[in-house]
């Protein structure tokens, strides 16, 4: 009888301790370890992530990336996703972070964890001086938007600009392909990126026609991964203190908004 209750016992011990969840690895160790950081960053989406005349990365992204690295003491590979395939990366393991003007959403949260703000950029529907201006999503009815399918732009514009023809692309620079070829009145997009479209295409004198609202960019880690996500914290604070932050938002984006905190 005895023999057998201590079986049982061994039994439910060993069920227990099968059953118990695993600890999560630590990205921020793994990263030490390996001596290298992989950053996912997008390359179609200038001033945050494009691709320069000698075809390297060049942008806001870019730069914060090789900082990050450099605080962090270790090589740096940029990998290069896609609005779409931002997260998916990262849940795969394909990368250990994104740096790619990424807003927060209570939807995205639920498979990703953000850092503070690095940026702030205000979201906007942007067209030429024939488009008539509007100050409530109401009177963008029957005016032409190109967006980007499934971003943050997408979301908004579907639930609020109802009587709006919504042209939907694949990614940013085939919606703005189509806002400068007539095929669409208006584009949809962050600041940073309608002020590029200007300043390589004056004469289409694109300006804002709709303010939507204020979105900052946040670093993006997988879930669980709170290690990591305090170091970047804590380095995004040093270069908010030291001033780096303004500065490169200056220089690639023209001026430095103020930072909310999370």
């Amino acid at each position: 009888m005895l023999k057998n209750v201590l079986k049982l016992l061994l039994i439910g011990c060993v069920t227990v301790a099968t059953s118990t969840p695993a600890r999560a690895a630590d990205t921020l160790q793994d990263i030490l370890s390996a001596g290298k950081v992989r950053i996912g960053v997008l390359s179609d989406a200038a001033p945050w992530g494009f691709k320069g005349a000698d075809g390297s990365l060049q942008g806001l992204d870019i730069d914060l990336s090789k900082q990050l690295a450099k605080e962090m003491g270790v090589k740096l590979e940029l990998i290069q996703v896609t609005g779409a395939s931002r997260i998916p990366s990262l849940l795969s393991n394909k990368v250990d972070m994104l740096i790619a003007a990424a807003g927060a959403t209570p939807q995205r949260a639920l498979q990703v964890m953000f850092s503070q703000p690095y940026a702030a950029v205000d979201l906007g529907v942007y067209g030429g001086p024939k488009m008539q201006a509007a100050k409530t999503a109401d009177q963008l009815k029957g005016d032409t938007i190109a967006v980007a399918k499934g971003t943050t732009l997408d979301v908004w514009l579907t639930d609020h600009a109802k009587d709006a023809r919504i042209m939907r692309f694949e990614d940013t620079p085939s919606a703005i392909k189509a806002y400068l070829s007539g095929q669409a009145q208006s584009f949809a997009e962050n600041s940073a990126i309608a002020k590029k479209v200007n300043e390589d295409n004056p004469n289409a004198q694109t300006e804002l026609k709709f303010l939507i609202r204020q979105s900052p960019a946040h670093v993006m880690v997988a879930q669980g991964q709170q290690n990591l996500l305090n170091w970047i914290n804590t380095f995004l604070f040093s270069e908010r203190m030291s001033g780096e932050l303004s500065s490169l938002q200056t220089e690639w984006f023209g001026k430095a908004q103020n930072l909310p905190l999370m």
